[in-house]
């Protein structure tokens, strides 16, 4: 398995960090920005991310969709969706359709 070469990149905010993906986040502006709890707390970045570039930042806005649809995000797994349905399920919400 050939691996590939790491890059040395500088996010807006200063912090260096090494990539060797296409991929512009910043790890420790990403940790930084992880919330402190809710059901976005749960998630990988990816699939917060995910769920927070269409929009989706509160139980009841993610409980207009369904899965199928959650999943087609880029940066959404299905390892995620335990945690989203536990979350709808608590507050006694669920996914639509």
């Amino acid at each position: 398995m050939a691996t590939s070469e790491k890059s040395l990149r500088t996010c807006d905010q200063g912090h260096k960090f090494y990539k060797s993906s296409d991929c512009p986040t910043c790890p420790t502006c990403e940790n930084e920005r992880k919330p402190a709890d809710g059901f976005l707390s749960v998630l990988s970045a990816p699939a917060r991310r995910a769920l927070e570039n269409n929009g989706i930042t509160t139980l009841q806005q993610l409980s207009t969709y369904t899965e199928k649809e959650i999943l087609q995000f880029h940066g959404m797994g299905s390892a995620s969706l335990p945690k989203l349905r536990a979350a709808l399920k608590e507050h006694g919400l669920g996914f639509r359709g």
